[in-house]
């Protein structure tokens, strides 16, 4: 297959010395660079690359102080503008992932279908099944923490790491305040969703051989749903009060406040109750439970509403012109 397009792969190289130059190996000629990202790796991968591989696509990164796989995926993203890369595709160099499947990842960004796309482990469920029970459950509820504070109801599996973006949609994200960590995979679909970037999930199957994760889920739980809490906030007001106003945008906050009345004002009079051995009236009961039902309807109706507005209109398909300003700018 000969190179019709600006393809580039990022491979951040972090403790993946043994598996990194089968992964470049195994890189198709569609691919026009790949940049392999030292992220002050101890096992010095950068200079194991330089020493043992001769593709001449190869371009070796090197970090002077680990900055996590965001960071090393952000530098990756920068030297692939520089050089005028099309669609950037990120690859771990541990092998988990399939080379052969990267033109699935570009095409729905090279027809105009999507601006980013994404792996998803859990299309096949004959295939699921290999993955540990712990990663599973993990992966069930960090997904849905991520459709609460990405806003994208649609996807699935949103720690996974096979992904790829067009130039012009990265032009336009502020890669400096992307999460330079594990949080990263997350943190950008955020990002995306604050330009209203179409994101799709590509289905692939995980790989588990004798790779060690470096990822540790007891050590990143509460940072994660801090994070999660932050940018779900932080969504809600750039989409439902900064940019736009509409229904949605009444319905959480009275709906909120109804459900805390309701709940504070039940829970009040249900202690007097037990306290005085006093039944309640059957307003007081009224006074609770109304609040609660029209509350939880409204939140209801604001997640419907949330639901229904993925984006579903791509981002960069008319962006030539501005990403090209925006480029002329950063050089300047």
């Amino acid at each position: 297959m000969s190179i019709v397009n600006n393809i580039a792969v990022v491979i951040p190289s972090y403790k993946v010395r043994a598996h990194v130059l089968d992964v470049i190996n195994k890189v198709g000629p569609e691919i026009s660079r790949i940049y392999v990202v030292d992220d002050s790796c101890p096992e010095q991968s950068g200079l194991f690359v330089e020493e043992f591989c001769s593709d001449p696509r190869v371009k070796v990164l090197k970090h002077e102080r680990n900055l996590g796989v965001g960071g090393a995926v952000m530098t990756g993203y920068k030297a692939a503008i520089a050089e005028g890369m099309e669609v950037i595709v990120k690859l771990d160099g541990d092998g988990q992932m399939d080379p052969d499947l990267i033109m699935d990842f570009v095409e729905p960004i090279l027809s105009g279908e999507a601006d980013y796309t994404k792996g998803n482990r859990f299309f096949d469920l004959e295939k699921v099944r290999v993955m540990p029970r712990a990663r599973l459950f993990g992966n069930a509820v960090l997904s849905f923490m991520a459709k609460l504070s990405s806003g994208y109801w649609n996807l699935f599996d949103p720690t996974n790491g096979y992904t790829a973006i067009h130039r012009d949609v990265l032009l336009h994200l502020p890669l400096s305040k992307i999460s330079e960590r594990y949080f990263f995979e997350t943190d950008i679909l955020f990002r995306l969703n604050t330009l209203r970037a179409v994101v799709v999930d590509v289905p692939m199957e995980a790989k588990y051989g004798d790779e060690i994760s470096n990822l540790k889920i007891s050590s990143i739980v509460g940072e994660f749903l801090a994070k999660h809490v932050r940018n779900f906030f932080k969504r809600i007001f750039y989409n439902y009060y900064l940019r736009d106003m509409s229904v949605a945008s009444i319905e959480l906050p009275f709906g909120c406040l109804m459900l805390l009345f309701g709940a504070v004002f039940g829970s009040y009079n249900w202690i007097k109750s037990i306290e005085t051995g006093l039944q309640s009236s059957a307003g007081t009961v009224m006074l609770s439970a109304l609040p609660l039902i029209v509350g939880m309807h409204l939140i209801l109706a604001f997640l419907g509403h949330d639901i229904r507005s993925v984006p579903d209109r791509p981002f960069h398909r008319g962006k030539s012109r501005v990403a090209n300003k925006l480029e002329k700018n950063n050089a300047e």
